[in-house]
């Protein structure tokens, strides 16, 4: 068995060189974050969710050997699900020239491989298709994250024209947008069903939608970048109308036993922008149309992806899903500076979400869920268990090593 001193140093992963929110140590017997959950017919062994987490690092939209080692190490983390970056429905819906895509059935292989993987290790894989719409045709973000240079072409970046609900530029500076025609709408509902269709036969078991960050359907819903004047526009219901028409064609492609979820930024952050209470409105309209999870993320209408006037703390975006769980009757993911283990089993003890989403985080830390389930009171040499057998093998040996060696140290002192 491991003494508290080896066990303390697995549990020192978490000390970070800064303040982080206290939170009481909740009595129970197994933690709400490591009881399964079920969703339609897929099961997560517990509910820490790896976000979808945008590298940059595709080729003309294929997956590199990049991917498959980035995603690996977080399968091997431990989370229920891990969701690949967000996925361009075409070669037209990505932020950049290395976006990861599924608008051909070139991209399918790759994706394939990660995904049976995740299963081997009993991790579900679930991916999340997207389309930047006038977020298009950037810089990757550590080259400005703003409007294509002669640098940038330079090293072999490409330009393409964009689309949007209106003819107008995320900011001055940034390709103008064609505006999209209401044959052009139907034919891009086409192409998300098409990218759920290839997402099915790539092996996931988790479909997600993207509806924030400034992408293509956010600008949609909000009345800050949807100027139209037809029923694509103008007051809720008409903002709102493309969005669902994609959620019902997703739905009805996606198989009845698989969980799909949709991501929102639940507030623009920004004066006559989306709200909270547009978000409720809209949950419950996707709730009716079968989309089983909403994500509740916020902000990035102009700018990087989260980019909003939203206070960062702590969960700062655990009351939006606390709030869309409650008010609307649909089941919450919550995300956004969750990196405490007892702060994420409080988010669940009050219920205040149904799943909880790590994303910068496990790069920090690969093996989060791991490590949370120690912090959480299982026993270390009980969890290694449950880790890879190439891990968990060597270091429960290593354990009693260790024991030992503290065993004799104290021996010695007492002679």
């Amino acid at each position: 068995m491991l003494d508290s001193a080896a066990c303390e140093l697995l549990r020192s992963a978490f000390r970070r060189e800064r303040r982080t929110p206290t939170r009481p140590h909740l009595p129970m017997t197994k933690p709400l974050l490591f009881t399964p959950i079920t969703i339609r017919g897929v099961t997560l062994k517990n509910r820490v969710v790896i976000a979808p987490m945008a590298t940059y690092s595709a080729v003309d939209g294929v997956a590199q050997d990049f991917h498959f080692a980035h995603w690996g190490r977080l399968v091997l983390g431990g989370a229920g699900c891990v969701f690949v970056e967000a996925t361009a429905v075409t070669d037209q819906g990505r932020i950049t020239n290395g976006d990861l895509g599924i608008w051909s059935t070139a991209h399918v292989p790759p994706l394939k491989r990660i995904a049976e993987f995740m299963k081997a290790h009993k991790v579900v894989p679930g991916i999340q298709i997207a389309h930047a719409g006038r977020k298009g045709s950037m810089q990757r973000p550590w080259y400005g994250n703003g409007a294509l240079t002669s640098e940038d072409l330079a090293r072999g970046e490409k330009t393409w024209d964009t689309v949007a609900p209106t003819a107008e530029p995320m900011v001055p500076g940034h390709i103008v947008p064609r505006q999209l025609s209401v044959s052009d709408l139907v034919a891009l509902k086409g192409h998300w069903v098409d990218a759920a269709k290839r997402s099915l036969e790539a092996g996931f078991e988790v479909l997600e939608i993207h509806n924030a960050h400034g992408y293509l359907m956010h600008q949609f819903l909000s009345p800050l970048s949807n100027k139209r004047n037809d029923a694509y526009g103008g007051d809720f219901a008409g903002r709102t109308r493309f969005p669902l028409e994609v959620a019902e064609a997703v739905r009805a492609a996606w198989p009845k036993d698989k969980p799909l979820f949709l991501r929102v930024s639940a507030v623009d952050g920004l004066d006559g922008g989306w709200t909270m209470d547009d978000t409720v409105a809209y949950a419950k309209e996707l709730e009716r149309r079968g989309i089983d999870v909403i994500d509740c993320s916020s902000g990035g209408l102009y700018g990087s992806a989260t980019a909003a006037r939203v206070k960062r703390s702590w969960g700062f975006q655990v009351p939006y899903a606390e709030r869309v769980r409650r008010e609307a009757g649909i089941m919450s993911m919550a995300v956004g500076l969750i990196i405490d283990p007892h702060f994420a089993e409080s988010i669940l003890q009050k219920g205040q979400a149904d799943l909880i989403a790590i994303a910068r985080e496990a790069l920090v830390n690969p093996c989060w869920p791991q490590m949370a389930e120690i912090t959480l009171g299982r026993k270390a040499f009980d969890a290694m268990d449950d880790w890879p057998v190439q891990y968990g093998w060597w270091l429960k040996h290593r354990e009693r090593s260790i024991a030992q060696i503290r065993a004799d140290e104290a021996a010695a002192q007492r002679s």
